[in-house]
């Protein structure tokens, strides 16, 4: 397996969500998989690094550090599960190693997922 190193475009959203567009989250998904199809399939042990670059609005004044990193990792990894860790027995679970972290872009024509996954070798 290769490095990956690839940006999926748009607004991520958590799983569940309980106000505004409640179809959202199923779309993101969906845009997820679609950008991610033709990436590399990971079948080992790997490294993976998630950046969630979130627009304004995911960061209002009841939730001030913005949406839940694990609520918006889990919708994440359910959709890479229909793509890139897809041929892999245990899907995800070949995750040996996860950084995750948020930060604030100026709007929301800037939203994105920085995902980058290391092979490691176990043996």
């Amino acid at each position: 397996m290769n490095y990956i190193n690839h940006f999926i475009r748009g607004v991520p959203f958590s799983k569940s969500k309980s106000r505004g567009d409640l179809n959202a989250p199923a779309r993101w998904k969906a845009s997820v998989i679609e950008q991610t199809l033709h990436q590399p399939r990971v079948t080992d042990a790997c490294v993976l690094k998630a950046t969630f670059l979130l627009p304004p609005d995911k960061f209002p004044s009841d939730l001030p550090y913005g949406s839940d990193l694990d609520n918006l990792l889990k919708l994440f990894l359910d959709a890479l599960n229909e793509t890139v860790f897809s041929e892999a027995k245990g899907k995800d679970s070949r995750v040996i190693s996860l950084t995750v972290m948020k930060t604030m872009v100026s709007s929301s024509k800037e939203a994105d997922v920085h995902l980058e996954i290391l092979p490691v070798k176990l043996r």
